[in-house]
């Protein structure tokens, strides 16, 4: 259970909603927004999300235990006039690996462009950015902590992995919570006084380097092999026409 008032007295956040189950944290941070809620940031926490949505059609797996949290802020904090929305996402796939890396010693944390944290190249974290029409951000973020593989859909079991899972043991979710919230700060303070920085940080954690990338984007698909992050968020491939940025778009499995 989260300590939602011990959150509130050790973080930033303006205001904190606390619900034992939603539909989605990001559609309730919406619903918050509609209604001109003021004291931001605002932070909603779900105990379990019954209909979490991913990029495009994607749905959003939660399982029991996993930490799932949807944040609201204004286009200062992330620096939205500045950056392309690429960056909000992968600073925030920075933090996290920030977050979550003391209780993961001697694993292999990076991120696969654009929302997702992976441990030994299976997923951890999702994100997903919306931007509102007046720049406001809702950022929601799912990360497996107390959930565990077993649990998931069988086509999952083998590509997902849970901090429970690979520490042995539950974690204190009010402890990740926290810890998150800070490192969030941190790379979207960043964001606004360096943004290249993130961008390179992000570089340097990116598992699709060197690997054969098929991306989907607008009509068009294009097939690449992976020449890391741009200084800008941009996913780099090069084709056979030469090397490509890609600012937005979904990367296809296979």
């Amino acid at each position: 259970m989260i300590d939602i008032v011990r959150v509130l007295r050790e973080t930033t956040m303006g205001r904190a909603e606390h619900h034992p189950t939603l539909t989605s944290t990001n559609d309730r941070a919406a619903e918050c927004a509609a209604q001109g809620v003021k004291d931001l940031p605002l932070l909603v926490v779900a105990e379990e999300q019954t209909a979490g949505r991913g990029r495009g059609v994607k749905r959003w797996w939660t399982g029991r235990g996993e930490l799932v949290f949807s944040l609201l802020v204004d286009a200062k904090t992330v620096a939205a006039g500045e950056t392309r929305s690429p960056l909000v996402a992968l600073a925030t796939a920075v933090a996290i690996a920030d977050a979550v890396a003391p209780l993961l010693p001697n694993r292999k944390l990076g991120l696969r462009w654009p929302n997702d944290v992976v441990v030994d190249g299976k997923k951890l974290a999702g994100i997903l950015v919306e931007v509102l029409p007046d720049r406001r951000h809702i950022i929601g973020i799912g990360v497996n902590t107390n959930n565990t593989s077993a649990d998931a859909p069988q086509e999952l079991r083998d590509v997902v992995a849970t901090i429970r899972d690979l520490a042995g043991r539950e974690q204190d979710q009010t402890d990740i919570l926290i810890k998150l919230l800070h490192c969030l700060e941190q790379r979207y303070s960043q964001l606004q006084s360096d943004a290249k920085s993130v961008a390179a940080g992000a570089d340097q954690l990116c598992q699709q380097r060197g690997q054969m990338v098929t991306l989907q984007w607008d009509d068009r698909k294009v097939a690449g092999r992976c020449r890391g992050i741009a200084a800008d968020g941009s996913l780099l491939l090069e084709t056979p026409t030469g090397v490509e940025a890609f600012c937005s778009g979904t990367v296809l499995p296979g």
